[in-house]
């Protein structure tokens, strides 16, 4: 769940990786971060971003689009290929603007695009949207994992 400073904070902060190759920009979007109760972790290029996804199973991915080495659709389709990871909701952030670009970013499994320029009111907005949603999703895992486990116990139960 999103919060702003200094509110409540019984759950967990959330945990955003912003990949971008480019410094200034990631900089820039870790200060528009800063307006969140969250943490940030920066990656420079796809490689190192997968091994924190891996290592972190972060909360939400900021993912540029066009870095060298492995392009942000390549990252994107490698987290939402894996049982592990797919839940993790990636915003892919891009200069990008073509049909056929946000087509593929369709394909390679991103749930949301934010186009550069980055509007900060936008990127704040879209994010708590997408924190919100994976705290719900997680929540919802949950209970039904609980749910699942007082149903065994109850069919152990009746049949003992």
């Amino acid at each position: 769940m999103v919060r702003a400073k200094g509110e409540n904070k019984q759950d967990k902060i959330p945990s955003i990786l912003v990949v971008d190759d480019n410094v200034q920009n990631l900089e820039l979007l870790q200060a528009y971060l800063e307006d969140l109760d969250c943490e940030t972790i920066p990656a420079y290029d796809g490689p190192q971003a997968l091994e924190i996804v891996a290592a972190s199973q972060p909360d939400l991915v900021l993912l540029d689009v066009m870095m060298p080495k492995m392009s942000g659709f390549e990252v994107c389709r490698r987290i939402k290929n894996s049982p592990k990871t797919s839940n993790i909701p990636v915003i892919m952030v891009t200069a990008l603007n073509e049909f056929g670009d946000i087509e593929r970013g369709i394909d390679s499994g991103t749930d949301d695009f934010i186009s550069k320029p980055v509007n900060k009111l936008e990127l704040l907005t879209r994010v708590k949207i997408m924190l919100k949603l994976k705290h719900l999703s997680d929540k919802l895992e949950r209970t039904l994992a609980y749910l699942s486990e007082l149903e065994k116990q109850t069919t152990t139960a009746k049949s003992d």
